[in-house]
């Protein structure tokens, strides 16, 4: 970290303009939290205690919740904290703590949906040999790519935004330590940073994007061929919570980093910022457990053998 900021503490400006609006959040955001918190780490036991969940989709599933419930304690606990009173700052060090694992989870999160897609792909399109394809060696390999391919990208791009100076700027035009935000407190000229940010982006999102937009399509071909409501209604079933999420996460995120000089308003990226940051992790959990007779079946299954303990 350059000798001119170090030290300093940054002001998150966020929605300091609306104070009003700030009470409302704060427990708006607080009842999401709680939420996020409960539901990604009840998916995490479930999958972790019920063998019939021990399979490639809910190995995916777990470790998303686990990214989700990361992610989001990244971000929120400072932002409740600026949200209850005046204070907004936050020191240099816990700007560029929470910059890297922020990015680092999200990065994460774009390639495991894409993961994800290459599963759903097998399944439909090669059910025979699903088993075979995605076996437990290589469910571990893609989860492993996914987090380094997340972390490598962050270690890059967080540390060249934390080394441009900034000559004493410290007023940051959002709630969090994000990139699109730090970098226009630099007082050099950042297009060439602007260019790298906006390649590394696309590598992050467009690319996992494709991969999950060219599954989705094999898939709808695959189904097409067969003229069975059956079969539509139980590739929907097994597909369309993962699309769900796929939209409400990459339909937010691409505006903001895809677009961040964009004519969308100030207060509009905020609010984006804080769908993706905030409720997407909130949502991910019910989206994949409210139809799902699998997981409903699990936590019987388990709270039947608790019961069936306490009675012993």
């Amino acid at each position: 970290m350059p000798n001119d900021t170090s030290g300093e503490d940054f002001v998150l400006v966020g929605f300091s303009s609306q104070p009003q609006l700030e009470k409302i959040l704060f427990v708006v955001v607080l009842i999401f939290y709680l939420l996020t918190l409960v539901g990604n780490t009840a998916i995490i036991l479930v999958t972790r205690l019920d063998l019939h969940l021990h399979t490639p989709m809910y190995f995916f599933l777990s470790h998303l919740s686990l990214v989700d419930l990361c992610f989001t304690t990244s971000i929120v606990p400072q932002l409740l904290w600026n949200l209850r009173g005046p204070s907004k700052t936050i020191t240099a060090f816990g700007c560029a703590v929470q910059l890297y694992i922020s990015l680092a989870l999200g990065s994460t999160e774009c390639v495991l949906l894409a993961v994800m897609a290459l599963d759903r792909h097998a399944a439909i399109c090669r059910p025979l040999r699903y088993t075979a394809i995605m076996h437990p060696r290589l469910c571990r390999t893609l989860v492993g790519l996914a987090w380094l391919s997340g972390v490598g990208d962050t270690a890059i791009q967080a540390t060249v935004i934390f080394r441009l100076p900034r000559c004493g700027h410290r007023l940051l035009p959002h709630f969090l330590c994000e990139m699109p935000a730090l970098l226009k407190l630099s007082c050099v000229d950042v297009r060439g940073n602007e260019i790298q940010l906006f390649v590394g982006t696309l590598v992050l999102i467009l690319l996992p994007l494709s991969l999950i937009t060219v599954s989705y399509g094999s898939i709808a071909r695959a189904v097409l061929r067969i003229k069975s409501r059956r079969v539509w209604r139980k590739a929907l079933g097994t597909c369309g919570s993962h699309l769900l999420v796929v939209t409400l996460f990459y339909g937010s995120i691409t505006v903001v980093y895809i677009w961040p000089n964009s004519s969308f308003s100030g207060t509009l990226d905020k609010f984006l910022t804080l769908f993706y940051t905030v409720v997407t992790p909130t949502l991910n959990p019910l989206i994949y457990t409210l139809r799902n007779k699998d997981v409903k079946g699990a936590v019987r299954r388990i709270l039947g053998k608790d019961q069936s303990l306490e009675k012993g």
